[in-house]
């Protein structure tokens, strides 16, 4: 068995001196001839964030939140694993792999993973504790670039799978959204010997043919959703999913350009009444931006879009599958279309409030999806 070996976060002061002097010296464009958002992320606001970035932000005392919990590394299929570990105190706890997505990190899960994993402690049940796993995909965070070809939602499912068996959980339930919904539909469609459920806060099931004639307020709202996406707020992965590297290279080499990559999604993506801190803070913000900037992962993240973006994984899912689905979230399904897609659901609720990271900007709500949706596999 190869070696889990420990690690903890640790940035030098050359690398965050550089972070400033290369702040200070970016080179802005003008303004933009609108009074909100359509053009992109303004120019004012970045440059607020920018210089708080600089000057306010401590990435020093942030980085605490992360290095709290375990954290570990382990090579598999030629990548070295980064991957937060925390075992319930309740021995009987369920095994569960949490993946997140693009532009997303494991900073996602920091609010949840105290209650998830020790819920007596949080007010909660004892019996809905889980052991948590949260690892970083290739190319992401503090795992490893993948330094070959065929790195897709796929390939990164069957690493999970033995990462879990690597720690000594035979059964577990799997749980993701954006491209971590897409690798843990692959979970439960590769590895029903292993994985008991799955959860899905982004669940990749479309519009039913033969509804199309007996559409529902929500599927017509699903439906104009996937329309403004294609139209309005899909240029990154087309961009992504064609010319990962040419893009990498400036976002690369610019923490103003890497931010704004990042923070205009979520702006576009939370359910935030027109402003990305009226959900996250700042420094949550910059938090996840610099697992995309410390480790210059631009590039590498941004390949996971060229491996898998045009073959989701459309096949028959093997195990129970439980849906929470987000108003604001990039797409969304109905129930009749999601038992289409999956045959037995194992949970399904539609939310009042919430966006496409759900875990981060309804920390709560996410809980009471995640222990709800599996409680009834220890019953």
């Amino acid at each position: 068995m190869s070696d889990i070996k420990p690690f903890r976060i640790e940035t030098s002061e050359a690398e965050i001196a550089d972070l400033k002097r290369r702040l200070g010296a970016a080179r802005w464009p003008e303004p933009e001839p609108v009074e909100d958002w359509s053009m992109g992320i303004p120019l004012s606001y970045l440059q607020e964030v920018c210089s708080y970035w600089a000057d306010g932000y401590d990435w020093n005392k942030r980085v605490e939140r992360i290095n709290q919990h375990p954290q570990f590394t382990t090579e598999i299929n030629g990548v070295d694993v980064h991957f937060l570990h925390v075992r319930s105190p309740n021995e009987n706890a369920l095994p569960l792999v949490m993946t997140h997505g693009w532009p997303g990190s494991i900073v996602e899960f920091l609010k949840v993973i105290g209650p998830l994993a020790d819920p007596a402690a949080h007010g909660g049940d004892a019996a809905d504790a889980f052991h948590v796993v949260c690892p970083s995909l290739p190319g992401y965070g503090f795992s490893s670039q993948p330094k070959e070809t065929g790195w897709g939602v796929q390939k990164i499912a069957d690493t999970w799978s033995t990462l879990m068996q690597r720690l000594g959980y035979e059964r577990y339930v799997a749980q993701g959204g954006d491209w971590g919904s897409m690798v843990t539909t692959c979970i439960g469609m590769q590895d029903p010997e292993h994985c008991r459920a799955i959860h899905l806060n982004m669940p990749i099931a479309p519009p039913d043919p033969e509804t199309m004639e007996d559409l529902t307020d929500a599927e017509k709202s699903a439906m104009a959703g996937m329309q403004h996406y294609q139209q309005w707020d899909s240029g990154y992965s087309k961009q992504q999913s064609t010319r990962p590297q040419t893009v990498g290279y400036g976002l690369v080499d610019s923490p103003v350009g890497q931010a704004a990559w990042i923070i205009e999604k979520f702006w576009s993506w939370t359910d935030c009444n027109g402003h990305p801190e009226n959900v996250l803070t700042r420094d949550e913000l910059l938090d996840n931006v610099m697992l995309y900037w410390l480790p210059g992962t631009a590039a590498s993240s941004a390949r996971l879009y060229w491996e898998s973006f045009n073959q989701p994984p459309m096949g028959k899912v093997q195990v129970p599958v439980g849906c929470s689905i987000f108003p604001k979230e990039i797409f969304r399904t109905s129930k009749r279309w999601a038992e289409k897609q999956y045959g037995e659901l194992l949970h399904f609720n539609t939310l009042e409030k919430g966006g496409h990271f759900a875990a981060f900007e309804q920390p709560e709500t996410f809980i009471t999806e995640v222990r709800t949706c599996f409680r009834t596999l220890n019953a």
